[in-house]
């Protein structure tokens, strides 16, 4: 049995995204290359979540690309969630100097800083990625100095969930407006932080009543399960936010109710949905293009580029984030659940 310690971290990481099948290959872009320099090939460790995740896959895609593209090479190094695992590994691969870059999606932000801290003694160009490393969730400011970054910022996520569940309950016209939260565990500062921003949001909206607010989590069993409870309590309810799979699970739940929905994701699936007008909107990122990003700013302070310090995601592609219909009119999403 792997012990509570090490055991949430690795939820952490399946609460920020669903494993599934995925084809990274297709969408996205390679950003423009730096001057290459002498003493050839730049090589980059890619301390993904899990290569099973499909969020990780995908992201791992964009960073591969990009290093083939550029006189690098990329390594995926699979802690298979376990954030002990993946501390080590990074312990490791500083110690026997395998590679010139870091690109972190870290299972436990607080556990890694120590390993990442040497990284950036030993000379590493370090990217943090998707999530923050060290233990605050509303900056995307390094935590750990040397570092670059390149996250979403928990409390900015969830902020833009309350704003899409408003502008939601707006096109309804109802006053008020009944909006369930399935939120994701409980048990995960990310997560409560992401929950408190968002329920800030929907309690300050005039017209919006926050009617239900329990754990969705990240599976469609548990959506279904939630929107169960739901709808039991509060058959009324007129829309609902979660994470994109348990918004599928709730969805299935209640396909006689005129409800609409706000998921946070960015895959194909889901953009499908709501370019389909059957949810609402999602909260949308470019996860291959995110990754070719990450890769192309590690490789170009390696190579003795300036390069900004703090990165948000969402400045990447601006203006899709809010994912409604119409800011999704062009955009396919760039991986499957």
């Amino acid at each position: 049995m792997v012990p509570r310690w090490t055991a949430l971290p690795a939820l952490a990481a399946v609460a920020l995204l669903a494993t599934a099948c995925v084809n990274p290959g297709t969408g996205g872009t390679t950003t423009a290359a730096p001057s290459t320099g002498s003493g050839g090939a730049k090589r980059i460790g890619f301390f993904g979540f899990a290569k099973a995740n499909s969020f990780a896959a995908a992201t791992f895609a964009g960073v591969e690309e990009y290093a083939k593209a550029n006189n690098a090479t990329a390594e995926f190094l699979d802690p298979n969630f376990d954030a002990q695992a993946q501390v080590q590994q990074l312990q490791d691969a500083v110690t026997a100097k395998r590679f010139d870059v870091f690109v972190v999606q870290a299972n436990d932000g607080a556990a890694v800083v120590p390993a990442i801290r040497s990284a950036v003694q030993a000379g590493i160009s370090v990217v943090v990625h998707f999530t923050p490393v060290g233990t605050r969730y509303d900056t995307a400011d390094p935590q750990v100095d040397g570092t670059i970054t390149l996250v979403d910022v928990p409390t900015l996520n969830g902020e833009g969930l309350g704003k899409l569940a408003v502008q939601a309950c707006e096109s309804k016209k109802l006053n008020p407006c009944q909006v369930g939260y399935l939120e994701g565990l409980k048990a995960l500062p990310l997560d409560n932080a992401r929950t408190q921003a968002a329920v800030g949001v929907l309690k300050s909206a005039p017209g919006v009543e926050l009617k239900a607010q329990l754990e969705g989590g990240y599976t469609q069993e548990s959506g279904r399960k939630a929107m169960q409870d739901v709808l039991q309590k509060d058959p009324g309810i007129d829309v609902v936010i979660g994470a994109s799979q348990a918004i599928l699970g709730a969805e299935a739940v209640a396909k006689d109710k005129d409800i609409l929905y706000v998921a946070n994701g960015a895959s194909r699936q889901t953009v499908e949905a709501v370019r389909a007008g059957r949810w609402y909107a999602a909260y949308y990122l470019p996860v291959k293009t995110l990754g070719a990003k990450a890769a192309e700013l590690g490789l170009s302070k390696a190579l003795g580029k300036q390069v900004p310090a703090t990165n948000i995601m969402t400045d990447v592609d601006p203006g899709k984030s809010m994912g409604t219909k119409d800011a999704l009119a062009q955009v396919t999403g760039e991986y499957d659940e």
